[in-house]
């Protein structure tokens, strides 16, 4: 008989997943690659926030999509209360060096809970329907897709100056620099650290495939959930 408790082990793996995502987003990546400085397009946080797929991946290769549907809006609110919790938390302690104003808060939560539900669930879909026909291609494309869509929803809402009406712009992410700090075009500053997140997601997704196969290969049928 099928358990709630069987898996518990990914709702507490996606919850860890978000909530050091939400911790290290706020710490950019020191460094330079050539001329570019990796901190004016990187955080920390990209690095960790794609194993959501993975933990989304393998839920649904074992209990199916019902079950990882669930355990995506358990990310969901772990997601949301920690864009609004943790920052303040880190500036208390002394971890930042900056407050973030309430409202941009409220912004930031409101572009991360959006873009995690929407890209997640999108992830869920696009694995089940290419599952039936290649099983292995279906982590790689499910995760790319909820990639770009959680990319693209995440950094408009929480930047992009058409979408004030949620919360207040960041002046600094609406100012134009070169593209990715080193090319020619300028742009919005927050379209080079889009540029810089997707970058990172689009390479773990495929590096993820490795332990999604090797932990997978040890189920040799998926379980039942109700």
């Amino acid at each position: 008989m099928f358990r709630y408790s069987s898996y518990l082990p990914f709702v507490a793996a996606m919850a860890l997943v978000v909530v050091a995502s939400n911790i290290l987003v706020q710490f950019p990546v020191q460094g330079q690659l050539g001329s570019l400085a990796l901190a004016d397009i990187l955080t920390w946080g990209a690095f960790t926030y794609p194993l959501a797929f993975l933990v989304t991946d393998l839920a649904n290769r074992r209990y199916g999509p019902a079950v990882a549907r669930r355990i995506v809006f358990v990310g969901f609110v772990v997601a949301v209360a920690c864009s609004i919790i943790v920052p303040p938390l880190l500036y208390r302690y002394g971890l930042t060096e900056f407050e973030t104003e309430p409202g941009r808060l409220l912004r930031i939560a409101t572009a991360s809970g959006s873009a995690f539900l929407v890209a997640q669930l999108l992830d869920v879909t696009v694995f089940n329907w290419l599952r039936q026909r290649s099983w292995w291609r279906a982590p790689v494309f499910s995760s790319l897709s909820g990639s770009v869509v959680d990319t693209l929803i995440f950094f408009s809402i929480a930047f992009a100056a058409s979408f004030a009406f949620v919360g207040p712009n960041d002046g600094f992410a609406l100012e134009n620099a070169p593209l990715l700090g080193v090319l020619a075009v300028d742009t919005p500053r927050w379209l080079s650290w889009a540029l810089g997140d997707l970058s990172v997601k689009l390479v773990i997704a495929l590096v993820a495939l490795i332990p999604y196969r090797l932990i997978a290969a040890r189920w040799t049928q998926p379980a039942l959930a109700s």
